[in-house]
């Protein structure tokens, strides 16, 4: 028996690695969160059509009820999407916003090398709260058919605060998944974990929060192995919670001097440590997975972050764009306050030419080292070096494109971006800008669209279709 002992530990620790290894690999097949497998906006196998409209290279196209802005995720034949649902009953809302409390914070740091700016936002007036009662919805559809597998009320609220109608909705943050568990946050109305076969395995309420000027919320949570991720920047008492993704527990909380923000976390592996990297106004920071320590901190972006930060190599690419410029290149290997210092590989001023800009609303998306961006939430596109920061081109007007609120995704060497109307094009990934495709829909689209295999997911604010080559 004893010569057998080795041989079963060797098997063991080869299958335990395996297993390891197999998420990872089938993450790059899949669209497991809504900046996709990398978190960069890439698929790395995939092969969407480069052409399509209501008519052409339609697999199927459902109707989703409700309202929700949250992007659609896929894991294997499942796509994952959440909307809320007004059912127009009468309720009375579970609490009141203490707007007495509200922080009147300015983003703070290295004015020169990033430009703190005020806070306001885009120009429409936030609605009232509601008084009806609202159904907090996770779908799970058929990729193939479009079929509703499952559906799930995951909560029934008079919410509490409105939102600006047009720019917002009470499902705006996206799911996210490991192909084990499904976990959608709707903010204020709770975070929640299925399987998927739809059974709940927990939830954890946080509180209400309180977001600037009526904007609404919509930061999307983030997933590695056992830890989710839920950072909660409001205009009160903003936090970022580390939570035992198995059970819901909260592992450590940190408070936050940081105003209102809608991003999603980026989470990264170096040197042996596990950095949660969180842009914010006042700084952007990273915190050490395990205890919520901040290992660095940079301060110079913009008021009302929106946009994701996106990883190459051993340095992490951070960005804002509400009334300034702001991107700055810093090494995962920083320690402590860097704002205004060597440390920083590189940064993007521009905020003296009223033609240029970075994004407010949409993220990045990082193709190999080209990093393509947005002005402000407009169709002006920029293409650069993510490695040095050095400009391809800017300042390029996306003829069929006015507005944008999707981030840009790529795949097959090809870049696609959607405005706000609806309408998608398709660029060739070159230092040269080229223009291969233009596809309209009728359906406005503010959600970012889903790549797996030969399929685009898109989500309009009615409709969810799929398209494929035919």
């Amino acid at each position: 028996m004893k010569i057998f002992v080795p041989c079963l530990v060797i098997l063991a620790g080869l299958s335990t690695n395996l297993m390891a290894e197999e998420p990872a690999q089938q993450r790059e097949f899949n669209w497991p969160e809504w900046r996709g497998p990398l978190a960069t906006g890439v698929a790395p196998h995939g092969n969407p059509p480069l052409k399509w409209s209501e008519e052409e290279n339609v697999d199927w196209k459902v109707e989703i009820p409700g309202l929700g802005y949250s992007s659609p995720i896929v894991w294997g034949d499942q796509v994952f999407v959440l909307t809320a649902v007004d059912t127009g009953k009468k309720g009375q809302p579970t609490a009141k916003p203490d707007t007495a409390q509200a922080k009147e914070q300015q983003p703070t740091g290295d004015r020169s090398r990033g430009r703190g700016r005020g806070r306001g936002g885009r120009g429409r007036r936030p609605s009232e709260a509601p008084t009806t009662i609202h159904d907090f919805v996770v779908m799970s559809l058929d990729r193939k058919s479009g079929e509703v597998i499952w559906k799930k009320t995951a909560r029934s609220q008079v919410p509490h605060e409105g939102f600006r109608p047009g720019d917002n909705s009470f499902a705006s943050a996206s799911p996210v998944t490991d192909g084990k568990y499904l976990y959608a946050s709707f903010g204020s109305f709770g975070i929640y974990c299925y399987d998927l076969n739809g059974k709940l395995i927990w939830e954890k309420d946080l509180g209400d929060f309180h977001m600037r000027n009526g904007f609404g919320e919509g930061g999307t949570p983030a997933l590695h192995g056992d830890w989710l991720i839920v950072n909660c920047d409001q205009e009160t008492d903003s936090f970022i919670v580390g939570m035992n993704a198995k059970t819901g527990e909260i592992q450590w909380k940190i408070d936050r001097d940081e105003a209102s923000s809608w991003g999603t976390p980026l989470i990264v592996e170096f040197d042996g440590k596990t950095q949660v990297v969180v842009n914010g106004a006042n700084r952007v920071r990273s915190y050490d997975i395990n205890n919520g320590k901040v290992i660095w901190e940079c301060g110079g972006q913009t008021g009302n972050v929106i946009p994701a930060p996106v990883r190459l190599g051993d340095n992490v690419i951070c960005m804002s764009g509400w009334k300034g410029t702001a991107i700055f290149s810093i090494p995962l290997s920083a320690q402590g306050d860097i704002s205004g210092t060597d440390t920083i590989n590189w940064y993007y001023d521009r905020s003296s030419d009223y033609r240029a800009g970075t994004p407010y609303v949409p993220s990045p998306l990082l193709y190999g080292d080209a990093l393509y961006f947005l002005k402000s939430y407009n169709g002006i596109l920029t293409r650069m070096s993510a490695v040095t920061g050095e400009v391809d081109y800017d300042n390029k007007r996306l003829a069929s494109i006015s507005r944008v609120y999707a981030s840009p995704v790529g795949a097959a060497d090809r870049v696609y971006i959607t405005g706000r109307s609806g309408t998608t094009m398709v660029l060739k990934l070159s230092p040269e800008y080229e223009v291969l495709a233009t596809n309209k829909l009728d359906s406005p689209v503010d959600s970012t669209p889903a790549i797996v295999g030969d399929q685009m997911i898109v989500r309009g604010q009615k409709y969810l279709y799929c398209f494929r080559e035919k």
